[in-house]
């Protein structure tokens, strides 16, 4: 029986499920360029809402990751409260989504190993690319409220747009993806509160170009009842 049938029955709050999601920005430290697309009007979770790429972690994520490097201040962070190995997963959850859903490879020049282990090891080969997991940062967290019956745990990652190579599509999950001045996106779009959250997170980041800190505490979005609370871990 699915947690969603489960929780329906006893009354008690859907488990979320462990996903990432990607935060590609490019161009100007004050007012850069950031990847978005509008889910489609039919999609179970957040219809028609402009979103980054992302999406939940599948198990073969897990096997995936294992081959590449990840900066250790960001596993620092991750492992505050997960595995070691499900932050790995995470990551490359958040390069699988970003391509799958954009066409964007986030990636350096390089080889990559078993090309043949999966549709996105391939487009690395294709495109003489190697997975540039390292470039990624760990940005901010956010849990979908208890009441929804689609529930999210989803890590927020940071990464250069100038580091995506590939040519932009739609794909069965977003439409309208494009880049857009970070002012004009929040003016322009009707954005969800989480969306908003994690892009002023990045902005923080990204206009002060901070090193590599391992120490630096993450906001995590929650809601209790109605009220939403924001916190650092």
């Amino acid at each position: 029986m699915s947690n969603r049938r489960s929780s329906a029955k006893t009354g008690r709050p859907v488990r979320p499920r462990d996903a990432a999601s990607l935060v590609l920005l490019r161009g100007s430290r004050n007012d850069p360029e950031v990847l978005l697309g509008r889910r489609r009007l039919d999609a179970r979770f957040m219809p028609g809402i402009y979103v980054f790429p992302g999406g939940g972690v599948d198990r073969a994520d897990y096997a995936q990751a294992a081959d590449f490097r990840v900066h250790d201040d960001v596993l620092v962070k991750l492992r505050r409260h997960c595995s070691p190995r499900r932050a790995r997963a995470l990551i490359w959850a958040a390069i699988r989504e970003t391509w799958e859903e954009s066409g964007l490879l986030i990636g350096k020049p390089g080889q990559i190993d078993n090309a043949d282990a999966s549709s996105l090891h391939q487009a690395y080969a294709d495109a003489g690319l190697s997975p540039f997991m390292e470039g990624l940062d760990y940005i901010a967290r956010a849990i979908t409220p208890t009441r929804s019956p689609i529930r999210f745990n989803t890590r927020f990652f940071l990464a250069d747009g100038e580091n995506a190579s590939g040519t932009l599509h739609h794909s069965s999950e977003l439409e309208d993806i494009g880049w857009r001045r970070v002012s004009e996106a929040i003016n322009a779009f009707d954005l969800m509160n989480v969306t908003e959250f994690a892009l002023k997170e990045a902005m923080k980041l990204w206009c002060e170009n901070r090193s590599p800190d391992a120490a630096r505490q993450v906001a995590l979005l929650t809601t209790r009842k109605t009220t939403k609370l924001l916190k650092l871990e």
